[in-house]
């Protein structure tokens, strides 16, 4: 997602959102630093597929399987990668190329997690131009020289 943002100061700042497919290194918790990678999540991923395919293989044709299984079926199967795209990580930039006077380039930088967070972190950052001329600093942009 791409906003265009008219600072105070008169200056026009673009500020984007694009999500991280792989995680940055150092940029998790010491927890997450000693996982197995996807691997396993792909082997439990084809495990529950291969039990539910067995599961309907074996099932008796005079069986009429009600609709409400089937959906609670496809639930638990989507339920892990839906939450893991739905909380990948956003990287949030906020640039300008400065005006002819005083002001210089600038680039902020930042990462949130969550495609709704990113999503109102960008509202709140444009907000925060429009108002002050510049990202607020409490917020997740840093400046980057």
């Amino acid at each position: 997602m791409t906003r265009l943002v008219r600072g105070a100061d008169g200056r026009m700042w673009t500020v984007r959102t694009h999500i991280e497919w792989s995680n940055p290194a150092g940029v998790d918790e010491f927890e997450h630093d000693v996982n197995a990678g996807r691997t396993s999540g792909i082997v439990m991923g084809v495990l529950v597929l291969g039990l539910v395919a067995v599961l309907v293989a074996w099932t008796p044709s005079d069986v009429v399987v009600p609709f409400w299984l089937l959906l609670a079926l496809a639930m638990l199967v989507l339920f892990f990668p839906a939450r893991w795209a739905l909380r990948r990580q956003w990287t949030v930039v906020a640039e300008t190329p400065g005006d002819l006077e005083e002001h210089g380039p600038e680039r902020w930088v930042g990462a949130v997690r969550g495609m709704m967070a990113a999503h109102q972190e960008t509202t709140k950052i444009a907000r925060d131009i429009e108002v002050y001329s510049t990202p607020a600093v409490d917020g997740p942009l840093q400046p980057i020289d």
